[in-house]
């Protein structure tokens, strides 16, 4: 720049930064009070929603008690019109007696065996609908039948009638219904009217916080949505009820009670709710959602005597920018002229110092444009004339040197952009056309842009069988391998390193790029010849996905690097798709991965014995080993943390071995020297089960190393394990038992398997979940699941054991229910060897 430009640059900037200081201030203060304005609306909008949504709950008592009243009435006119024996009611009399009574549907419950179904219905799907899960439904429909007073607290109980609460039906999720059920004696059925959906939900549309609340979202400038939370289940794994062949969420435990929720960001909100609910004040942040900047404000409410929810404001933060940048524009403007002033008179100060050099400025403003070459003639003797001389000498050297210098300049860019082995283009030539591309799909509205890691499998070992030049000559060929599977047009192949590559995708569907990079898995798999050697390989893949998961150039490679670990650790020759919780999760399982593979060969991980007791005569009859890890980085690690993990990356085995020779050593020396023998308890994995016949010698193996008598050792499986190669794994539990083992189920009532495997299965024993028997109240309420597992025992000729038994009264209910094997903290907590001799086999 001259200095005639410098001159009047520097006058006008000093001008200009004063403007602007002047201005900032007043942006500043302009911002504070438009931020505190919304912070009174957002007030005054959560209060009023607050109010409705107390005032709505208070109301919805109330109508549930009088439709519960309309149901009992309907039931008494149903109960006229019908005969008496459902055998000669038809489904179609009940939908016209239905439409009549003008009520939803009508459904008629009549026992069958040691159930209570639908037998007649207007609607299909409750017919033969069972109800025996129900849990307190099912109790009141058989005090009705017992002709006896309802006594659940739910719902609302009248003579010879019970109404159940307003729930989503279990026999047909899509609706919402109010339920009524009556029975007099006179019938063989229970006459079941309901309302549905529109009946249930028209108090909730007139009265409820949805009206007030679509009120400010329409006519309140900026309020873009409000949502009513519920903290309790909100981000957390959605509590499924699984009843009738049918998932669905209970409507209290929905996440979001009101409004809606199309401005995501859930791991965020929930953070910023539970500190709301902690700390007891509204908690804000502002992020991009949807394209839109916005204001999120999340206001804690807690009322007496019902739980406590949040209510979500989301705020256009663009009307607030919009209205500051106007006024910074208003006063930039009123700033123009004196800049304008201020620039002239610097102008023509500047002139008249600067006129004497400007040819020669002129003549070095060629040469810095690249204009080499040319001479200036200039005949003078003095200094100037020495400068002018020198300049053309410098210009006659750089062409001379540019020219020189754009031949290897145009070499060292190729190689800054390409791979030297493959002539793939490299790591920074992929960011360049990533980056190309994420501008052009957002101008031209391009469907997906895809990103495709895959790392050659095992590389490093084959790499150090075969030597580094097969190596590279590998490298090529699965260079040539991708390449020949790729489409002609939108997709751009990269070496990244080593065994690593990055194929871009432009305008393709995620399925249509999926199908691509299994087809690359299958032909790489395909035999490689490097010379004489035969080489297989695999490949596995991650993918990311723009705009789906990031719409940041480095954030879409490092998700489908994750991607492609997580392939990885699922055995590889895959190709897996980023979600969020890989990221997440992924460098807490490789810390705790690390670690535990340096446990397990430094020997730390250690057994604990928890007593199996046989209440009667107070005995101890077994033990159940656990293992435990205590790491001195990372400090106790529960076992419900580290085995996922060591079940994932391969380790189970290693930390079953461990177990099995420290129990079957330690409880053998202890039976030598005991009365009463003590069995031996030892939890297996599915994944155990995947090769029968090892599992079974490995048994045999340890059992006999240690002399320890089979007929003492008991096998605890859970039943996911039955799920997994159900054949192979019965044959090797028959083959397990003709061995003289015994078998348990553990922690049963909280898998999915079906009741009929206890026929097919050579089981001993049923161990009761710990949940079941924590729930037994003092009552003895909350008892029905524990009871009809032993009922379930018994009727089989099982042994049952019941877990987590921690109060008397839990073993008192036991004891007289016949189940008479426990083990809790009631006897004893797991216990280190050492402990469990001091406590149990040295007094």
């Amino acid at each position: 720049m001259s200095i005639k430009k410098k001159l009047s640059v520097f006058f006008t900037l000093l001008v200009l930064c004063i403007l602007l200081a002047n201005n900032t201030l007043h942006y500043i203060r302009s911002k504070n009070r438009l931020i505190e304005f919304n912070k009174k609306e957002i007030t005054l909008v959560t209060e009023e929603i607050a109010y409705e949504v107390e005032n709505s709950k208070n109301s919805a008592s109330y109508m549930e008690n009088r439709m519960a009243q309309e149901l009992r009435t309907a039931s008494i006119a149903i109960q006229d019109s019908l005969p008496a024996d459902y055998h000669d009611v038809s489904n179609d009399q009940l939908k016209r007696l239905a439409k009549k009574l003008m009520i939803s549907h009508i459904t008629l419950l009549a026992p069958a065996g040691d159930d209570i179904i639908g037998v007649k219905s207007s609607d299909p799907k409750e017919i033969n609908m069972s109800t025996k899960e129900w849990g307190y439904w099912y109790t009141s429909f058989r005090q009705l039948l017992s002709q006896q007073p309802v006594t659940t607290k739910k719902g609302l109980a009248l003579p010879h009638f019970w109404s159940g609460p307003i729930e989503v039906a279990s026999s047909n999720p899509n609706h919402i219904d109010k339920w009524g059920y009556y029975y007099d004696g006179s019938t063989n059925y229970i006459i079941n009217p309901y309302f549905r959906d529109r009946h249930v939900l028209d108090f909730e549309k007139r009265f409820g916080p949805t009206n007030v609340m679509d009120r400010f979202t329409e006519n309140l400038e900026g309020v873009l949505e409000l949502t009513v939370f519920n903290p309790k289940n909100f981000g957390k794994r959605n509590q499924n009820v699984y009843l009738n062949g049918n998932k669905y969420i209970k409507i209290k435990d929905q996440p979001i009670w009101y409004g809606t929720y199309t401005y995501r960001n859930t791991k965020r909100d929930e953070k910023f709710i539970q500190k709301a609910l902690e700390t007891g004040k509204s908690q804000s942040y502002l992020a991009e959602i949807n394209h839109k900047k916005v204001l999120k404000t999340l206001v804690p409410i807690k009322e007496k005597n019902s739980p406590a929810y949040v209510i979500g404001v989301v705020y256009d933060y663009g009307l607030i920018e919009k209205e500051l940048q106007q006024e910074l524009i208003k006063h930039l403007l009123l700033s123009l002229p004196f800049i304008f002033i201020v620039l002239i008179v610097s102008f023509v100060f500047s002139t008249s110092i600067t006129r004497p050099i400007k040819h020669i400025m002129e003549h070095v403003n060629q040469i810095a444009k690249g204009n080499f070459g040319k001479v200036l003639n200039v005949r003078r003797k003095d200094e100037l004339g020495g400068l002018v001389a020198n300049i053309n000498h410098l210009s006659h050297f750089l062409k001379t040197y540019v020219d020189d210098l754009k031949k290897s300049q145009e070499e060292s860019e190729y190689h800054a952009y390409h791979d030297f082995l493959t002539g793939l283009p490299n790591r920074r030539y992929f960011k360049e056309e990533l980056n190309r591309r994420l501008i052009e799909s957002k101008e031209k509205s391009i469907r997906h842009v895809a990103v495709l890691f895959m790392d050659i499998d095992r590389f490093k070992d084959i790499n150090d069988t075969l030597g580094h030049s097969k190596g590279d000559q590998l490298i090529q060929l699965i260079a040539n391998r991708i390449k020949e599977c790729l489409p002609s047009a939108n997709s751009f192949l990269t070496r990244q390193g080593g065994d690593e590559f990055v194929i871009l995708f432009s305008d393709f569907t995620p399925e249509e790029v999926e199908e691509t990079a299994e087809k690359i898995i299958a032909y790489v798999q395909q035999p490689c010849y490097i010379d004489n050697d035969e080489v297989f390989v695999s490949i596995s893949s991650g993918l990311s996905f723009y705009p789906e998961h990031s719409t940041n150039l480095d954030t879409l490679i490092t998700y489908a690097d994750v991607a492609m670990y997580a392939s990885k650790r699922q055995g590889g020759s895959k190709v897996s798709i980023y979600h969020d919780s890989l990221n997440k999760k992924q460098a807490e399982k490789v810390h705790i991965e690390t670690r535990l593979r340096k446990a397990i060969q430094k020997g730390d991980i250690d057994v604990y014995y928890q007593p199996k007791i046989e209440a009667k005569r107070n005995v101890i009859t077994g033990v159940e080993a656990l293992v435990r890890w205590n790491d001195a980085e990372l400090g106790f690690v529960s076992p419900e943390a580290f085995i996922p993990i060591a079940e994932e990356a391969g380790l189970i085995q290693y930390l079953w071995e461990v177990v099995m020779k420290k129990a079957c050593s330690q409880v053998s020396e202890w039976n030598k020297v005991s009365d009463e023998k003590m069995t031996l308890a030892v939890n297996f994995s599915p994944r155990q089960f995947q090769d029968p016949v090892v599992l079974v010698n490995e048994i045999k193996h340890f059992l006999s190393l240690h002399r320890f008598d089979p007929a003492w050792f008991e096998m605890e499986i859970t039943e996911s394990t039955l799920l997994m190669n159900a054949e192979e794994t019965i044959k090797t539990l028959h083959l397990l038992k003709k061995y003289g083992i015994s078998i348990s189920i553990d922690d049963f009532g909280t898998g999915y398997s079906s009741l009929s495997y206890l026929k097919k299965l050579p089981i001993d024993c049923l161990k009761i979940d710990r949940s079941f028997i924590q729930d037994i109240q003092e009552d003895y309420s909350n008892s029905e699941i524990a009871q009809a597992i032993i009922s379930l025992s018994q009727s089989l000729k099982l042994q049952v054991i019941a877990e987590g038994v921690e109060e008397e009264y839990q073993k008192a209910f036991l004891m007289k229910n016949g189940c008479d094997h426990m083990q809790g903290y009631l006897f004893s907590k797991p216990l280190a060897a050492k402990d469990f001799e001091a406590a149990f086999l040295n007094s």
